[in-house]
């Protein structure tokens, strides 16, 4: 059983347009949600050595929601969104609670310590119901418009 229900690219003709999926809450989304996020960042040109930690934490955030986030028989969006060089994955699900970075030795919580790592920034928005946990890369991407054909590289925090 496929366990994405649905793609919608908003706009088919620009190459660096938002993408969405809808994910079910079960173990097999986040390999999913990866992949999904992989196939992205190749049709936006981003070199594959570039979007490690990209890939990282949109699994960290995917699994964070399903462990956490996500109540029996809902699901959650991931969207990936371009705007110039920078890249925003947000996870969408519609479970209460805040999530935070823990320390390195708690049990849990790890996922947000290397997600405020590895992102230029982080953060929480709230929706009805549940929230929305997202990272934003800055210089992830190349502007469509940008005529020098330069890929910048990524910045690290």
């Amino acid at each position: 059983m496929n366990t994405e229900r649905h793609s919608r690219h908003v706009n088919n003709e620009t190459a660096h347009s938002p993408r969405e999926r809808f994910y079910r809450r079960e173990r097999r989304s986040v390999p999913a949600a990866r992949e999904f996020t992989r196939a992205a960042l190749s049709d936006w040109g981003v070199p594959p050595g570039a979007y490690d930690d990209i890939l990282l934490c949109a699994g960290e955030l995917t699994t964070n929601a399903l462990v956490h986030g996500v109540p029996p028989g809902r699901g959650l969006r991931l969207r990936l969104v371009p705007c110039g060089d920078l890249l925003r994955v947000e996870v969408h699900d519609s479970g209460g609670g805040e999530p935070r970075v823990t320390a390195p030795a708690e049990e849990s919580g790890r996922g947000l310590l290397l997600v405020a790592a590895l992102a230029d920034k982080w953060g929480v928005a709230q929706r009805n119901p549940g929230k929305i946990v997202w990272c934003e890369f800055s210089g992830a991407l190349r502007p469509p418009h940008d005529p020098s054909g330069a890929r910048p590289g990524m910045r690290r925090a």
